[in-house]
Order: C-alpha cells, then structure tokens, then sequence
C-alpha cells in the first residue's frame, strides 16, 4: 500500500508538470466523472456482493452463474443511459457553458469522449470485482491495484515525451488502461469463479429484485456524484481551469491515503453481510462500530502528520503549486475522515435489502448540499467553503446512516456515538493540535519535516494503542503481526 500510495503521488506530479495548471485543471473537471466513478462503483459493488455472498453462503453455484449474469445485464442498461445523457447534455455543456479557453476546447472534447468510454467499461467491470469481494480474495485487489499503478506510471512518462497535445493522449491512454484493467479482472475471475462465465439470461424475478436494489443505490450515489462533479463544474464557472486544478491535486493526495482505508473496508464489509445473513446482530454491530473507528484510525496516523507539514509537503512534491491546494488538500483529508464512517454502516444498510428511505435522505441532503453551494458562491465566498458544507453535510448523511441502523438492525445510537464518535474525534483534535503547537527549531527544512512527521505519527499512534483501541482489539492485532512474523 505505501508502494501504491508513493507511485500515486509521483504521477501526480509528473502530471501537472506534464500538462500545466490549464490542461491539468480541464481533465480534472472535464474527466472528473472517471475519478467519481469510484463513488458509484463501491456502492453499486457492495449491493452486487450482498446477493453474491448470499448465494455463495448457501452453495447453489447455478443461482450464483445467475445473480452474476443479471447484474452485468443490469450494469449493462445503466451503461446505455448513462451514454444517452452524456451524449446529449454532457456535450452541449461543455461546448455553451464550461469556462475553457477556446483554443483547448477541442482537447477538452477530446476528454469527454474517452472519460464516457472508460466510465462505461469501469461499469461493465463491477460485477467481476463484486464477485472477487464475495469470495474475499483481497490479494488479488492488491496485486491488480498494484499492475494498473505501474501502467499509470508508464503513461505518466509517455506523456512527457509525447510530441503531440498531451492533454489528449493522457485521456486516450487513461482509456486503454482501462481496457486492460477490464481485461485483467476478467480473466482473473474467469480463472478463479466457475459462475463467472456470462451467458444472456433473464430470471424476471431476479431481475426485478435487483434492478430494484442496485437502481436505489445508483441513484443516492447518482446524486452524490452529480453533487461532487457538479461542484466542479461551478469551481470552474466562478474561478476557472486553475482552480480546478488544485482540487485535482487535493484529491490526488485523498485518493492515495484513503486507498488504505479502502483496503481495509474492502476486507470487513463481506463479513458484516455474512454476519446479518445469519442473523447475528450483535457481531454485526460489533463489525459495523469497529469498521468505523479502525477506518478513522487509520486515515488519523496519516493525516495529522500531512497537515502538520503541508506547505513542505507540498513544496517538495510538485513543481508549481496552485492557489488553494494547501487549504483543499487539509479541508479534503478533514471530509475523509468523516467519510470513513459511512462504509460500515452503509454496508449493514445494504445488507438488510430495504434502502429506499434511506436513498430518499441520502438524495435531499446532498441537494440542499448542492444548493448552498451554488449559493455561497453567488455571494462571493471563498472555494474553501465547498468543502467546508461537504463536510458538513457528510455528517448529516451518517446521521441518517446510524438512525436506518437502528431501525433495521438494533444499532445501539448512544453506544455507537460514545465509543466509535466521541472518543476518536477527541483523540484527534488533541493529537492535531498538539502537533500543529509543538514546533521543532532546526535550520535543515527536510530534517525538521522528517522529525515533525515522525513525533506527529508517534504521537498518534500511542494515543490510538492506548487511549482509541480496546484491550481484546490490542491483543488481537499483537497475534496478527506475530502469525504474520512466524510465517516467514
């Protein structure tokens, strides 16, 4: 994970040198439905796991060929109307209202038209990684993660030399990793998942239910797309390309860190589905509380030594440094933090199967969400406050999260705020506010960086060991390394 983390960051770098703030900013908001496909994709993946696992726990192998073929037909019709929309408005947007120099708008096009196709394969390949967490084979995610970093890397340096409008071969060669990627996780799943084999069937009944299922998810991620790539666009209509740019970077840096909180969710979230199919509420809620604070511990051992050290940080890694990166890279990682409560939770929501009212929420907070902004901005108030209502209305979706727990499976809400909310949240502040108090009087700038980063993890992780985690938590993380020791 530090490997994919360091070469995420790198080609981040090389991309901006790359393609300039302009270019970078377009892909970013352009392209931007590719990187906020990862929102819609995790949510539409764990909806497909919870009939996977389901099947897979009773061992019908036909029923499981048949759950995989239904969801690929189902992603499949999703594809086509997806394509209809970006077609028609999504072209005539960019073309009357993006704020683009008019010199890159044929580039600019250029990106629209690879960031479908690759929207549209990323779709069809759902049902192959939903089939991979079912089964819990997260190595494979590991390694496959780690084959598509190194192709990106490759394209990273192809792009420096290309001779050509780089803005236009880095989205026609972001398309054909995709491709591959698509072409990896088949054969993977094909190897490893006899049912993986897809024939056109139709199990009407399956169908509706799904169809039913999956279209709630997509739409309450839908909306939270179109409220993150919307907010882009109107980063975009008031402040232009440069702008846009800096929240790229900042979300380069989100996606690299929370790649590990993915990982760990990735591992969890099939068992909380195991845990309601068997009716074990107890673990469940066990799971769901423990996904929450481990998820959020993890993301604070990384960010309080980033914020810390931001501007040095961000000095030594790129070249040119866009207006507002500092303050979006810290506001970005502040709305992760927050955000790592919510795949737990929305994973025991899933897993009970009634989610209507809960995408009917989810659907109103993030418009009202989207109406402010658009609001605040009319009023002249500064990019930063994008994030900051983001982040506050995050916490309005866990609360909707955590009252739908209560409902559909006893989620005790004082026990959930008092040991997974309040505790860690303390922690936090303190930890970060001592390291941001604490400063180190040495002349050498990257040895100070190195000391701070050091003192700011040390001093989280021994407040996270003593203070965060509970006793049996602690003893069954020191059996871990010591198994994982012993076998080599």
């Amino acid at each position: 994970m530090m490997l994919m983390m360091a070469l995420s960051l790198y080609t981040s770098r090389i991309n901006l040198d790359s393609l300039g703030e302009i270019n970078y900013g377009i892909y970013n908001v352009v392209g931007g439905v590719v990187a906020m496909f990862s929102i819609i994709s995790g949510s539409i993946s764990v909806a497909i796991s919870r009939f996977l696992t389901i099947e897979l726990g009773k061992g019908n192998k036909e029923k499981l060929n048949t759950v995989f073929c239904t969801s690929i037909n189902i992603q499949i019709l999703i594809g086509v109307l997806i394509f209809i929309v970006a077609e028609s408005v999504g072209v005539w947007f960019l073309n009357t209202h993006m704020n683009i120099p008019t010199d890159r708008m044929e580039a600019a096009n250029w990106v629209l038209q690879c960031s479908i196709i690759t929207f549209l394969i990323n779709l069809i390949s759902v049902p192959y990684n939903a089939l991979i967490i079912a089964h819990e084979k997260m190595s494979a995610f590991a390694y496959i993660s780690l084959i598509e970093a190194i192709f990106k890397l490759i394209v990273c340096f192809l792009l420096y030399i290309s001779p050509v409008d780089k803005l236009i071969v880095w989205a026609v060669m972001l398309m054909v990793v995709a491709i591959c990627m698509r072409m990896i996780y088949g054969i993977y799943a094909k190897r490893h998942f006899e049912e993986s084999t897809y024939h056109f069937k139709i199990d009407k009944s399956l169908m509706k239910e799904m169809s039913k299922f999956i279209g709630w998810a997509f739409f309450g991620n839908g909306v939270c797309v179109l409220r993150d790539q919307g907010t882009n666009i109107l980063l975009n209509l008031f402040f232009g390309p440069v702008v846009n740019a800096a929240r790229g970077i900042a979300m380069s840096v989100n996606t690299a860190m929370y790649s590990f909180v993915t990982n760990f969710m990735t591992a969890i979230n099939p068992q909380i589905t195991k845990s309601y199919a068997q009716s074990d509420f107890e673990s469940m809620n066990i799971l769901i509380m423990r996904g929450c604070r481990f998820g959020f511990f993890i993301l604070m051992l990384l960010v309080i030594p980033v914020c810390a050290n931001i501007d040095y940080i961000l000095s030594l890694w790129l070249i040119e440094i866009p207006e507002h990166t500092a303050s979006f890279v810290i506001l970005i990682l502040f709305y992760s933090m927050v955000d790592s409560y919510c795949s737990p939770l929305l994973t025991g929501v899933l897993a009970n199967g009634h989610i209507k009212h809960y995408e009917i929420q989810l659907t109103i907070i993030y418009i009202i969400n989207f109406i402010l902004i658009y609001i605040i901005l009319q009023l002249g108030f500064s990019p930063e406050w994008v994030f900051i209502l983001a982040i506050v209305f995050k916490i309005f979706v866990i609360i909707a999260l955590v009252w739908n727990g209560h409902r559909m499976f006893k989620l005790d809400i004082g026990i959930f705020f008092r040991k997974t909310v309040i505790r860690p949240i303390l922690i936090f502040v303190i930890c970060l506010l001592a390291a941001q108090w604490i400063k180190f009087d040495i002349n050498n700038d990257f040895i100070k960086f190195l000391i701070s980063a050091i003192f700011s993890f040390a001093l989280s992780f021994a407040s996270i060991w003593f203070i965060g985690l509970e006793t049996r938590e602690r003893e069954t993380i020191v059996k871990i390394i010591i198994n994982k020791i012993s076998k080599h």
